[in-house]
């Protein structure tokens, strides 16, 4: 069996240090295979929190792969940095801690969700572009044939029944796209709850699964993590909280809906 801990929305900044405390005690104990970040490393993207974000992931002690989020790239005050250098301290944590990840029937596709700028008030709300959709449907054909594809974004792709909400444009379609090319599941972040809801598109299904959070901004659920457990081509997800409920489980042929503990 792999398994996988599936991550998002740190925020150091605001980050709760219990719950990264909890978290590393989980790896140290258990060593997934493969840690997968989905964005919002950071709180406001300051120099300081990718430094202590980074050095964090890397201590782990296990490979990491770090998608970028919204909270990650400047705010609106500092819009020279946000229009023309807006990745450049992510993209330095990410050289720093991200390794090829070497999982045996599995290929995991980045898919960026956010823009520098964007035609509506709210831009921290997730966008496709067409370049981001062609990058990761270009990574899909080109992974051996039978893996599980895994696409790791920040933002839902579409609402997953949680109160907080992506409203992520081009979102369906390129859930469509991703479910023509063979994609098995959208990992993501952002709404600071976990879900794991089976969508039909044209005869396939796709599971878009989210993570909750680390950080001290939880909604409904605890600080919490998920587990995703891959076995014989089928893979479970288990919602992992900081607190005394048992771990929520919904596997792949379950009801869709939002995990609770």
């Amino acid at each position: 069996m792999i398994k996988l801990f599936h991550v998002s929305d740190v925020h150091f900044g605001a980050e709760d240090p219990a719950a990264l405390a909890w978290f590393q005690q989980c790896v140290a104990a258990e060593s997934p295979d493969a840690v997968i970040m989905t964005g919002d490393l950071t709180m406001r993207a300051t120099r300081r929190e990718f430094e202590r974000g980074g050095a964090w992931l890397g201590a782990l002690g296990v490979p990491v792969t770090v998608e970028v989020g919204n909270h990650d790239i400047p705010y609106y005050w500092d819009p020279f940095r946000r229009l023309f250098a807006p990745y450049q301290r992510y993209a330095a944590v990410e050289r720093m801690i991200e390794r090829e990840l070497e999982l045996p029937g599995i290929t995991v596709v980045p898919l960026k969700t956010i823009a520098r700028a964007q035609w509506r008030w709210n831009w921290s709300k997730g966008r496709v572009s067409a370049g981001s959709l062609r990058r990761a449907l270009a990574m899909i054909a080109a992974a051996p044939k039978g893996n599980l594809i895994f696409v790791a974004a920040h933002h839902p792709l579409i609402e997953g029944g949680t109160k907080g909400t992506a409203k992520t444009r081009h979102g369906d379609a390129a859930l469509t796209a991703l479910a023509a090319a063979g994609a098995h599941a959208v990992l993501s972040g952002h709404v600071h709850d976990p879900f794991d809801v089976p969508i039909e598109r044209n005869g396939w299904t796709i599971r878009m699964i989210g993570a909750g959070t680390l950080s001290k901004r939880t909604r409904h659920t605890p600080a919490s993590f998920n587990e995703i457990r891959v076995a014989d081509g089928r893979f479970t997800t288990v919602a992992r909280t900081q607190s005394q409920a048992p771990a929520a489980v919904i596997t792949e042929d379950a009801a869709a809906g939002i995990i609770r503990p």
